[in-house]
């Protein structure tokens, strides 16, 4: 994955034959042309779990048209920052009871909330690309 530069706020990155572009906010400088960083890093729970919720729904031939996941999050005054996220499946009525716990377990497997729970080292470094120094 490349990180790259586009002008003001703007950080992109280049991942395979994509580009997911990132801005911030206007009262942070931005222009607010796309997501902040962290909007896309709690976006990524709540679709990965919705990921595993809807697997679990086709293998069941069950419709997922009905289903929504409302996300929310607990900022704490004190450390400042987030300290829980709330996933709520929204089932509809006709949604089999007997899969209620179920599909609960399946947004548990999250692969993103599983690195959470066991988050990877970051290591940083700098070195000087091969362009700039020619």
């Amino acid at each position: 994955m490349e990180i790259f530069f586009e002008g003001n706020k703007k950080v992109s990155a280049r991942y395979t034959d994509k580009v997911i572009k990132t801005d911030q906010p206007n009262h942070s400088g931005g222009d607010d042309t796309a997501p902040s960083p962290f909007d896309l890093f709690l976006a990524s729970i709540g679709t990965c779990a919705g990921f595993y919720v809807k697997s679990f729904c086709d293998q069941r031939n069950i419709s997922a048209e009905n289903i929504k996941i409302i996300q929310t999050v607990n900022f704490n005054h004190v450390t400042k920052l987030h300290d829980k996220i709330f996933l709520d499946i929204q089932l509809p009525p006709e949604f089999p009871e007997k899969y209620r716990s179920a599909v609960i377990a399946s947004a548990n497997l999250c692969t993103v909330k599983k690195h959470l729970a066991h988050p990877p080292e970051i290591e940083i470094k700098t070195s000087v690309c091969e362009e700039a120094a020619v």
